[in-house]
């Protein structure tokens, strides 16, 4: 491997360590957001579990984690910060509608935004602040199913999904509507989080709310019906922020309001 690729790629795990765990300050409110959805003892799924910043806010919480990584040098950080954790099991694979392999398009410079999702790349490149972003580098990757992970694991409490446009795919294999969970949306690419809420809403009855990128507050009034979510979520200007979506089931509605 050449060296400048060696220092560009070690320049962006750098980068991605400094920017999830840097802020301390930004811990005590994810804490308190995660544990709207998690209680000691649950089981988290932690999809695209990147440099393990959720893992460890997880475990803070007293929940076991399956954390799912694809790119093989954050498998290697997650495994340096968790691996001893008996708690903590460490999957180095995507996840996908099912089981198989997958092309995984990597970003030297800005690993964060390494992606399954080909065409997701195009859709983003229209903002300008993906404009300078270059995919350079094609991985082959097993790939798992949710339901795959369930029938392995059990069922969890909670399922985090980041993984850059390739969520409604992820979604495409799950077959069961699990308590709570939450998905990456991007306002250039909006359709493709819509398209994810109309897949969970299938799967069963649920509300939403939504949270600007990192903020770790909701950004929203309440509680809303998928529809009125749909419809904020259509209005959010392209160039505006990212953030996540989070689901929750009706029946778990209550433990989720809050405090």
């Amino acid at each position: 491997m050449p060296s400048g690729h060696v220092i560009r790629r070690a320049g962006g795990i750098s980068r991605s360590l400094i920017t999830y765990y840097g802020p301390v300050w930004r811990r005590g409110r994810m804490e308190a957001l995660y544990r709207r959805f998690l209680q000691a003892g649950d089981l988290a799924f932690d999809i695209g579990a990147h440099v393990g910043n959720r893992v460890r806010i997880f475990r803070r919480i007293g929940a076991r984690v399956i954390a799912l990584e694809p790119q093989p040098d954050f498998v290697a950080v997650l495994r340096l910060l968790y691996g001893r954790d008996p708690d903590v099991v460490i999957e180095a694979s995507g996840v996908a509608a099912g089981s198989g392999e997958g092309k995984l398009y990597l970003s030297t410079r800005t690993p964060t935004v390494s992606t399954f999702a080909d065409s997701w790349i195009d859709d983003v490149q229209t903002d300008r602040r993906f404009q300078r972003i270059r995919w350079d580098t094609v991985i082959s990757v097993p790939l798992v199913s949710l339901d795959e992970l369930i029938s392995r694991h059990g069922e969890p409490q909670f399922c985090k999904i980041d993984v850059e446009g390739f969520e409604h795919e992820v979604l495409q294999g799950l077959s069961q509507p699990i308590a709570a969970l939450s998905f990456e949306y991007i306002p250039v690419a909006i359709d493709r989080a819509i398209a994810c809420l109309e897949r969970i809403s299938a799967l069963g009855d649920y509300r939403y709310r939504h949270s600007r990128v990192e903020t770790h507050r909701w950004a929203d009034r309440g509680w809303m019906e998928p529809e009125t979510m749909i419809e904020l979520l259509s209005t959010l200007p392209a160039d505006g922020r990212s953030g996540d979506v989070y689901a929750v089931r009706t029946d778990r509605l209550s433990a989720a309001a809050d405090l």
